[in-house]
């Protein structure tokens, strides 16, 4: 099944976009540039979802896109994300809970970080593991 949600898409000092999903809490990514963003949007869409879908969520009704105003360093877009094509891509999601002292936390959700990003990506240097 497809789904469409609005993103944002807001441009920070260093010139990176961050993205935020404003109806699905702790739905997050950022793109050192556009294209990149608009992946790490869909992937984080599909994440979240999958997630989701795995914890027997009901899934949040997608607000209207009218409702977001662009700006100069702020636009809304929606994104599209074919959920079944996405499990079929992706290897399952494993939900795993991790401690973090809370300084870290709290730098790391002021910059945006994708927590799930970041650990998949220490992992597989770790394992030295090429995916």
């Amino acid at each position: 099944m497809k789904y469409i949600y609005p993103a944002i898409f807001e441009k920070d000092e260093n010139n990176n976009f961050n993205v935020t999903f404003p109806d699905i809490e702790g739905a997050f990514t950022f793109g050192s540039n556009l294209t990149e963003a608009f992946t790490m949007a869909e992937d984080c869409l599909g994440c979240a979802l999958y997630g989701m879908e795995e914890d027997n969520q009901k899934f949040p009704s997608a607000s209207n896109i009218t409702n977001y105003q662009n700006t100069d360093e702020k636009f809304v877009s929606l994104i599209q994300l074919d959920l079944e094509a996405y499990k079929k891509k992706n290897v399952k999601a494993v939900k795993k809970t991790v401690y973090i002292p809370k300084d870290l936390n709290d730098k790391a959700e002021e910059l945006q970080i994708n927590f799930s990003k970041v650990l998949r990506e220490a992992l597989k240097k770790e394992l030295n593991i090429q995916l």
